[in-house]
């Protein structure tokens, strides 16, 4: 009880900033999605029950960027999991520079997401460096292709930034898991006739179970909630594209000054938030990681 009491004035001062800059808003949020906003923030709140959930419900936009969200969810967490395993895998091997590699891998990690979306926009132009080079392979008979302007290939080309800065940060938890693993237990896999590819899927995938779990739940969370990629890139087009619901919170919110729909929305958000981390905790059991 003493050492209790000696703690709480440490851990204080961190409850107080969280209760601030989390729960207050979180709190606010909750109430105006139960209420209706005006353009002047003076005049008081007008409760409307759950109107706002009945227009979130017959919102054919919310179904249409739910629709995105989910396949940019499965286009990104499953080359994650295989690319980031792939490349742990590789670098735990004893390769010349093998030191180089992983901090090559590592690097994208450390650039900013505003850097890499911009830079990333100026490769996908139409006088970009990628149509330059197509250009310069197939010659004058080719046309530069609009990787942002066309409603097919905008949200693939957004997919790509997310995965170049992503896939290092997940090699190095895999990283880690893998160096856990006894080596005594790949050379009695030998022994037993257990070569090559072979002993990751008869020990490495199985023992890594609860690092893909988190990978695979940490990755998709991360992406249900992508937005400076979007923002920065496509600002949700062409046609609505790559219009995330995230994306979609925040036009409602700042451009249309929905600010109780917009609630509304976050807390729908949320609530997919939270079902992804039950998801996590149920396959994870006791072998959580986090």
């Amino acid at each position: 009880m003493r050492h209790s009491l000696i703690a709480w004035p440490f851990v204080l001062p961190a409850l107080l900033l969280i209760s601030v800059s989390v729960l207050v808003p979180a709190l606010m949020a909750l109430v105006m999605s139960f209420s209706s906003t005006g353009l002047d923030v003076s005049e008081p709140l007008r409760f409307v029950g759950l109107a706002n959930l009945q227009r979130l419900i017959t919102d054919p936009m919310v179904r249409r960027v739910l629709i995105t969200t989910f396949l940019y969810l499965v286009g990104v967490v499953p080359p994650i999991v295989l690319g980031s395993l792939g490349l742990a895998v590789l670098v735990d091997q004893r390769l010349p520079g093998r030191d180089l590699l992983r901090g090559a891998f590592y690097t994208p990690v450390l650039v900013s997401i505003v850097v890499a979306a911009i830079a990333f926009r100026w490769l996908y132009a139409e006088t970009g460096l990628i149509n330059g080079w197509l250009s310069a392979l197939l010659g004058p008979a080719f046309t530069p292709i609009g990787f942002l302007t066309s409603p097919l290939l905008a949200l693939p080309a957004v997919m790509v930034v997310t995965l170049w800065k992503g896939l290092g940060y997940y090699m190095v938890i895999f990283l880690a898991g893998l160096q856990g693993i006894p080596r005594e237990l790949y050379e009695a896999a030998e022994l037993d006739g257990s070569h090559g590819w072979r002993q990751h899927l008869d020990i490495t995938l199985p023992l890594l179970r609860p690092y893909v779990t988190l990978v695979a739940v940490v990755s998709s969370i991360a992406a249900t909630k992508v937005f400076e990629e979007v923002f920065l890139m496509t600002q949700g087009g062409p046609a609505d594209s790559t219009r995330t619901i995230v994306y979609y919170v925040y036009d409602q919110a700042f451009a249309e000054l929905e600010i109780s729909y917009a609630c509304t929305l976050g807390l729908a958000l949320f609530l997919l938030v939270l079902l992804l981390t039950l998801v996590r905790l149920v396959f994870s059991g006791d072998r959580a990681l986090i």
